[in-house]
């Protein structure tokens, strides 16, 4: 007979966060909840062994540390970086992985803070949206705009946007347009 151990907390926390991330992104402009705030609950969903991770704050490191993936200093090394502000970092973003047409799936995965329901209105089209679907997001429209430049489908980065318990994704494939 065959006996499987239940979960434990820990399993059960990062099972729920990753499929409030993947919701999150296969729903793009959906805010989905996940059992605990921060970007430290993301890190243990989805960074391994195999990853590269920037991570911009000393709490957050320490987590990335905890999983025994490679810390860079480079967005350009990185498979996925969590930063607590996107103020500012325009040009340091522009270096992202945007993988390229043969492997689209190179492009990194940036995860950050950012106020939901405040900030400049978007619009959002593409796969898994009906038709379009407007939220409020607390980042600059430089950051769209830059964004704008760097992907072209199939090419791009994926984003994460947390605040607090909450989650928002928005894939490669969703066009952001600045209201």
């Amino acid at each position: 007979m065959l006996t499987v151990a239940p979960p434990d907390a820990f399993e059960l926390r990062t099972n729920g966060t990753f499929e409030a991330l993947m919701w999150a992104l296969s729903r793009p402009g959906d805010s989905r909840d996940m059992p605990e705030a921060g970007l430290a609950p993301v890190i243990e969903a989805l960074v391994d062994l195999e990853c590269a991770v920037f991570a911009d704050a000393p709490d957050l490191r320490a987590e990335v540390a905890a999983t025994g993936a490679l810390l860079v200093d480079d967005f350009s090394q990185a498979d996925h970086v969590f930063l607590s502000s996107l103020e500012g970092l325009e040009a340091r973003l522009a270096s992202l992985r945007c993988g390229s047409a043969l492997y689209p799936d190179d492009g990194a995965t940036l995860v950050a803070v950012a106020r939901h329901g405040t900030g400049p209105r978007l619009r959002l089209s593409g796969p898994g949206i009906d038709g379009v679907t407007e939220i409020s997001l607390g980042v600059s429209p430089g950051f769209w705009a830059l964004r704008d430049m760097l992907c072209a489908y199939p090419e791009g980065f994926d984003v994460f946007f947390v605040d607090g318990r909450s989650v928002i994704g928005i894939p490669r494939s969703t066009k952001v347009e600045v209201l």
